[in-house]
């Protein structure tokens, strides 16, 4: 018998199935998924809990017409499946394949693009206000995580939601999970709405009981009706928490219970106001390994299916260094605290928060909010370490000028995931931040390219240094070096000549500095004399020292993984311009798609190869200019 799920490419298919087969194409696609995931990797634990939620949102709305907006958007791999994109799901997170997340040139299914967290219902807000302004009847659902509604972005748009008299329809999907568990009040409150389940399961089946006694049947629904709001604040205080927004609650609904889903989503679909359904999932639902561990199977590898062991290699990562050394800092200074945005594992802060629990502070997917709070702990004398990925550091800008370099607090900031991450692509890449970084006054900017490098960095910020530092570091592994501990400002932050070149100097930081050694060796075996320049910090800028690094009118070709309008050899070409030629390569003037760092690096010319190409054709371009000029 054919899979139901090889006969969904209409959608009409779906709304022509019965609960039975519903039931049957569900577990079709968790089974499709994990075979599938298992071999490219990407987010399983949050798309196997939304199967039947997805499911049951195609068969009674109709995508495109109907909007579907995905907070975050890495649970949207069902939706991909279900509107003629399953023949791919085995290219996802590929360099040229499908995107993890929603994608506008990917499908028309696909209406708005997302990557971050919290901005689902301020869009759907949007397409709600165009709709109504147009004139038009379509719907507008908006499906958001509870760790997504730990963002201020989300309440800001819930007091927005709550004076608009229209159909909207938010599905809050309360699986108690982002990446790391989930904290704060909202959190708890959703745990007193869950615990209210029992009251609306007892409410529908006294409706039913009561709708088939003859005549007076359905007038004592309407009666029950009028005090249910007195008992459901007895029961399930928590919903109180969207109806004090001006937002109509119902839930906690099973969500993998489709009759139940299918239903309550007929009901509410012609709402004529702004509702909250409050949908209960499990995070990695039908799939031990990620019930068991839904953070390791938020965004996994490649995985045995059977086993559900990771297939990685055992390396140590920048976080993993991170991690362990902030341990052994925070022994020797008790003023020592830790923040991150719900990026406890992810940064490599577990250790911590479980040797100082209460010098650790997760905000959840607050990273403003973060940013000020240990703004706060830095006035009263504390030090704040606060770890954040590059692309979430984008949230935080205001704050981060405003209320720490401004006043010039003593805040580390580090940076993980800065430059190319990889398979999540243009909304996660880190190529932004060194940009809008050292134009900030006060904030001095280091850049390690190993792990003894972040060790040092990381120590002498902490303890030894004043004001705001940022130190940033790229994902992925970190060579140990045998480099001896830096003890002072200038081993930590002066430039290193780590070759001496007549012809050409390269000069770079962080990650390619290993792709710029293995170019020299490669432009040497050609015969040109390169050097290399490695950067220990990108602010402040250590132009004498780099004066004397290169010789006057020597080519200098500058490498750096941000964008081409955000490098900061824009600024080192201005100090310089006097003393010697100056080329720039970097990454394009452009969002960077998805794909592995090497296949990126290698598309950008930014891998060994590449920049060994880029000096060549600059060393011919002279050879061609000065034959011309000769002849």
């Amino acid at each position: 018998m054919e899979k139901l799920l090889n006969q969904i490419d209409n959608k009409q298919r779906i709304k022509d199935m019965n609960m039975e087969e519903l039931k049957l194409l569900a577990k079709e696609i968790r089974e499709f998924m994990i075979e599938t995931i298992s071999n490219t990797g990407g987010h399983l634990a949050s798309n196997l809990g939304v199967v039947e939620l997805t499911i049951a949102m195609h068969y009674v709305f109709e995508s495109p017409e109907d909007k579907f907006i995905f907070d975050v958007g890495h649970q949207s791999y069902v939706h991909k499946i279900l509107t003629g994109r399953k023949d791919r799901l085995y290219t996802i997170r590929q360099h040229g394949g499908l995107s993890g997340f929603p994608k506008r040139a990917e499908s028309e299914h696909d209406v708005f693009e997302t990557g971050h967290s919290s901005t689902s219902i301020s869009a759907a807000l949007g397409f709600a206000n165009a709709r109504d302004l147009r004139g038009e009847k379509h719907h507008v659902i908006a499906l958001i995580g509870d760790g997504a509604l730990t963002g201020g972005m989300a309440l800001e748009a819930l007091n927005n939601v709550g004076r608009k008299k229209t159909n909207l329809i938010i599905i809050l999907n309360d699986n108690e999970m982002s990446i790391s568990k989930n904290v704060g009040s909202i959190s708890t409150s959703l745990s007193k709405m869950r615990a209210g389940a029992r009251y609306y399961s007892t409410k529908k089946s006294v409706e039913r009981v009561l709708n088939t006694v003859p005549m007076i049947g359905k007038h004592l629904v309407r009666f029950i009706k009028r005090i249910k709001e007195a008992s459901k604040s007895f029961f399930v205080n928590g919903g109180m928490l969207f109806e004090e927004f001006g937002i109509k609650y119902i839930g906690p609904v099973d969500g993998h219970n489709l009759e139940d889903l299918i239903d309550i989503l007929k009901r509410i679909k012609f709402s004529k106001e702004p509702l909250v359904l409050h949908v209960h999932t499990k995070k990695g639902k039908g799939y031990k390994p990620a019930e068991d561990n839904p953070g390791v199977f938020h965004g996994v590898g490649k995985f045995d299916k059977e086993s559900g062991e990771i297939k990685s290699k055992e390396t140590e990562t920048f976080s993993d260094v991170f991690g362990k050394k902030i341990v052994d800092i925070a022994k020797k200074e008790n003023r020592v605290v830790a923040v991150t945005a719900a990026m406890k594992n992810g940064t490599g802060l577990d250790a911590f928060a479980d040797q100082f629990p209460n010098r650790f502070f997760d905000v959840g997917i607050a990273e403003q909010h973060g940013m000020t709070l240990a703004a706060g702990m830095a006035a009263a004398d504390m030090i704040p370490v606060y770890a954040i990925y590059a692309t979430f550091l984008q949230r935080a800008y205001d704050q981060l000028v405003h209320d720490i370099a401004l006043q010039n607090h003593h805040v580390v900031i580090c940076v993980d995931r800065a430059g190319l991450v990889g398979s999540d692509g243009e909304t996660h890449q880190g190529v932004f931040d060194s940009g809008f970084l050292y134009q900030i006054p006060n904030l001095t900017i280091l850049t390690p390219s190993n792990s003894t490098d972040l060790e040092n960095m990381l120590e002498y910020a902490v303890l030894e240094m004043t004001g705001p530092v940022v130190i940033r570091y790229p994902r992925g592994e970190a060579k140990r070096t045998t480099k001896e501990p830096a003890y002072s400002i200038e081993q930590i932050m002066a430039p290193q000549l780590l070759k001496e070149g007549k012809d050409m100097m390269l000069m770079t930081y962080g990650r390619l500095t290993k792709e710029s050694i293995e170019a020299v060796s490669e432009l040497r075996r050609n015969g040109v004399d390169a050097g290399l320049i490695k950067l220990q910090a990108i602010k402040p800028i250590y132009t004498r020292q780099m004066r004397n690094m290169i010789q006057k009118g020597s080519k200098v070709l500058f490498i750096d993984e941000t964008v081409a309008k955000g490098t900061v050899g824009n600024l080192i070409a201005s100090e310089l311009s006097d003393h010697c030629r100056f080329r720039m390569l970097t990454l394009p003037d452009a969002f960077i798609e998805h794909g592995s760092v090497a296949e990126l690096t290698g598309a950008y010319n930014l891998d060994s190869k590449g920049i060994s190409q880029e000096a060549m054709d600059w060393i011919s371009e002279d050879q061609d200019m000065n034959g011309y000029e000769l002849s």
